[in-house]
């Protein structure tokens, strides 16, 4: 299992178009995913879940992956939030 802060910087924030990008790219593999922020955590594969995070830029979260891509997953995921 693999556990990282990240800060969001992406143009908007995380609204509807950004969060369906990330729950297409956190789809991609067969690790489970989930983001926490603000005391809550949801599944990153599930775009109703993310859109209750309600994230803007400059927010922190925390991403978790466990799974036989977790490392993989993890870099991709980080690199999108951070707009890398």
């Amino acid at each position: 299992m693999k556990t990282e802060t990240v800060e969001i910087r992406l143009e908007g924030g995380l609204g509807a178009r950004p969060v369906a990008l990330l729950v297409q790219e956190a789809s991609k593999y067969d690790s489970k995913i989930y983001v926490e922020a603000e005391g809550k955590k949801v599944n990153a594969k599930s775009i109703m879940g993310m859109m209750t995070l309600g994230l803007d830029n400059g927010e922190e979260l925390t991403v978790t992956t466990e799974g036989e891509d977790e490392e993989v997953a993890m870099e991709n995921l980080y690199k999108f939030l951070s707009g890398k």
